[in-house]
């Protein structure tokens, strides 16, 4: 007979199954159309008749929270927590319901009670934590962490608490569980850079900075500590204090210069020379030869000491001789070919720019035109120079026929269009000045944005003071006082420049020729009687095409050169409010900002 009941046992157990699942579709479309009492009926069915299964009561009292009926969900929850008095989740629905209630002090004590009963694993307590961080219950989420350190470690935690500080605003907890976390887990590194630069304050940079000069006192073998320590210094543009980190750390953990060479490389690209050749310098001295950073190391010192000349750097004659020996002693070593090209060309511009020795330049680039396999873009570019050294030399043949050799190879490249405006500006300096500018012109759509805006400039100069006369001579005058300048014939270009306002007073020229002697005395380093010149230019010529680039000109000079930062500040100002539309307003706005708060 037992054989019989066993299948209609089964049949009446499936269809139990079956008309329930029925119910829970019906009595969840209830809810989601906001028949809620409905829903709750059902709902309520389920769960006597399923022995208090734990999802039909969470359905049923979500029910009777949404019916605001606070009596009945309480006394559900309190029946409940009596059957489960361990389960912490049920003294946070309780919490819950009562804040629901404006309770907030009852429902306090049921969440400290959802923390006490809480499990120690990893996943309650995180679930717990991030129900009250939902709620910015952000001290409760705390405790609910605490509890967690107190029973697993910091490891899982930290992390997260550190976020939680962030929200309540508490910068030295934040920051200290930050770096906890990152001991643990040294690949956040990366995801915690980008928090700092997303959400930190300087404020905030100068406490990361103090916790991980302590973080590392204490845990001197976090290599991660020391690697976010150099971070902090590059973010703040402290390179000097990067690069010390990187040595300090590369003579720790006897490396090869990589560290260092990385660190030299971003203060070069920073344009802060002076750390980037100690750096490259360390490496030389201490790594030599078998470190394979040494030769790219010694390239790049000579390239940084040779961008502090173009970059304003106050050097003597006797440094000038000192660089020379440099590269020469480099190409002892390693010999001329196609290998150090980069360097013959570096040392040919040493040469006849700023040891004025021409010939020297141009002996060496023609030298390396001939070497064998040379790069073809190195190759390019010491055509152009060697064009240039030709028309400082007065070859003028020479020179274009130079410039339009890179011109043919590189038509749509922008060593293309480099050589093709230098070949036009050439032409400006012999006096043809309509195929000049006809040039000039076609160059204004460059894809540099340098050389697009150059052009535009000598398109608009052109035109500008060939419509005013019926003659050519002051603008033939002033452009062949530019090429003396080009050719370094200072004492030359001035007799020119005196000659157009002597011989055509009240030029439209004036403000360009005060400007070009401006420039000039800038680069004789005669800093005063180039302010003098910007000076003039702003007072008598204010609403002239050069007043704002004498206003920012005369700015920089007494910023980075007669030390009067409240002048620079001034004139930085004068631009944003009197030459808004000035190319120079955006750089203008960042350096009065720098100024302003340097001052503060």
């Amino acid at each position: 007979m037992y054989k019989y009941l066993l299948p209609i046992f089964l049949f009446v157990v499936i269809s139990s199954i079956s008309l329930s699942a029925q119910d829970n579709r019906l009595a969840q479309q209830y809810f989601n159309d906001g028949e809620f009492e409905k829903a709750a009926t059902i709902f309520k069915q389920l769960y006597e008749k399923h022995n208090n299964n734990d999802y039909y009561f969470s359905q049923y009292l979500k029910c009777l929270t949404e019916l605001e009926d606070f009596d009945n969900a309480e006394n559900l929850i309190k029946k409940q927590i009596k059957k489960n008095n361990k389960n912490y989740r049920l003294y946070l629905e309780y919490g819950n319901l009562l804040s629901k209630q404006r309770k907030e002090d009852e429902a306090l004590t049921q969440y400290n009670l959802a923390i006490d009963k809480i499990n120690n694993d990893v996943s309650s307590i995180r679930y717990l934590a991030i129900q009250f961080q939902n709620k910015q219950q952000y001290d409760l989420a705390l405790k609910a962490y605490e509890k967690g350190i107190k029973a697993n470690g910091p490891e899982e935690f930290s992390y997260y608490m550190a976020e939680l500080f962030r929200a309540k605003g508490n910068t030295e907890k934040m920051i200290e569980n930050y770096l906890i976390s990152l001991r643990h887990q040294p690949s956040r590194i990366n995801s915690l850079k980008t928090i700092f630069e997303r959400y930190f304050t300087e404020d905030d940079f100068l406490e990361l900075q103090m916790q991980l000069y302590s973080a590392i006192q204490e845990n001197p073998d976090e290599e991660v500590y020391n690697e976010m320590l150099t971070w902090v210094f590059i973010h703040k543009k402290d390179y000097k204090g990067a690069m010390r980190q990187a040595k300090a750390l590369d003579a720790r953990y006897e490396e090869n210069g990589g560290r260092v060479y990385q660190i030299a490389s971003i203060a070069s690209n920073a344009k802060d020379y002076k750390v980037a050749i100690d750096g490259f310098e360390y490496i030389i001295e201490n790594k030599g030869m078998n470190s394979g950073f040494y030769i790219d190391a010694k390239k790049e010192s000579l390239k940084c000491k040779r961008l502090q000349l173009v970059d304003g750097y106050e050097y003597s004659q006797e440094e000038l001789f000192a660089l020379k020996k440099e590269y020469e002693s480099f190409l002892d070593e390693f010999g001329r070919s196609k290998t150090t090209a980069e360097i013959i060309l570096q040392q040919a511009e040493l040469e006849a720019l700023y040891i004025n020795d021409l010939n020297k330049g141009i002996s060496l680039l023609n030298e390396l035109i001939e070497y064998p396999g040379v790069y073809p873009r190195t190759l390019a570019n010491a055509k152009l120079s060697l064009a240039d050294f030709y028309l400082m030399d007065g070859e003028i043949w020479e020179s274009t026929l130079l410039y339009s050799q890179v011109d043919k190879q590189y038509k749509d490249d922008l060593l293309g269009q480099e050589a093709r405006y230098r070949n036009a500006l050439l032409s400006y300096f012999a006096g043809d000045f309509e195929w000049a500018q006809t040039q000039f012109n076609v160059l204004k759509a460059s894809t540099s944005k340098l050389i697009a805006n150059d052009a535009l400039d000598r398109s608009i100069f052109i035109m500008d003071n060939l419509a005013l006369d019926t003659t050519a001579v002051p603008l033939i005058h002033f452009s062949q006082a530019e090429l003396l300048v080009f050719q370094n014939k200072f004492d030359e270009a001035f007799l020119k420049l005196d000659t157009i306002r002597n011989t055509f007073p009240n030029h439209s020229l004036e403000d360009d020729a005060f400007y070009l002697k401006a420039n000039i005395y800038k680069k004789l380093r005669d800093y005063d009687k180039s302010a003098i010149m910007y000076q003039n230019i702003i007072d008598n010529f204010a609403d002239g095409i050069r007043a704002d680039n004498a206003i920012f000109e005369l700015a920089e000079l007494y910023e980075t050169q007669l030390n009067n930062l409240d002048k620079a500040a001034e004139l930085y100002e004068r631009i944003l409010y009197d030459y808004s539309g000035s190319t120079y307003s955006v750089e203008a706005r960042k350096r009065y900002r720098r100024i302003s708060e340097e001052n503060l």
